[in-house]
């Protein structure tokens, strides 16, 4: 069983399902910042893993305009049509 924290305010809890995991990675990961301070570190870094640990995979950079407000929606379907995973760096 998969516990999910959600950190929002939710007087009545979300139900949520768990997306179903592939058995490799494979395509394109998309690296996402949210523009917080050091998230883009954090994608450097891990997108260094990435082509040391599974060099079949190809990375794309995103970028949110602001990590206030959620992402936009133009975004969030370039992401979608664009990758197969996505990886949403938070940092401070």
């Amino acid at each position: 069983m998969t516990t999910i924290l959600d950190p929002t305010d939710e007087r009545t809890p979300v139900e949520r399902q768990v997306a179903e995991r592939p058995g490799s990675l494979s395509g394109v990961v998309g690296l996402l910042d949210i523009s917080k301070p050091r998230g883009n570190v954090f994608l450097d870094a891990l997108e260094g893993l990435l082509a040391e640990k599974a060099p079949g995979i190809t990375t794309r950079r995103y970028t949110k305009p602001t990590f206030a407000k959620p992402c936009p929606d133009a975004l969030r379907h370039e992401i979608r049509g664009d990758c197969n995973f996505v990886i949403e760096a938070l940092a401070d």
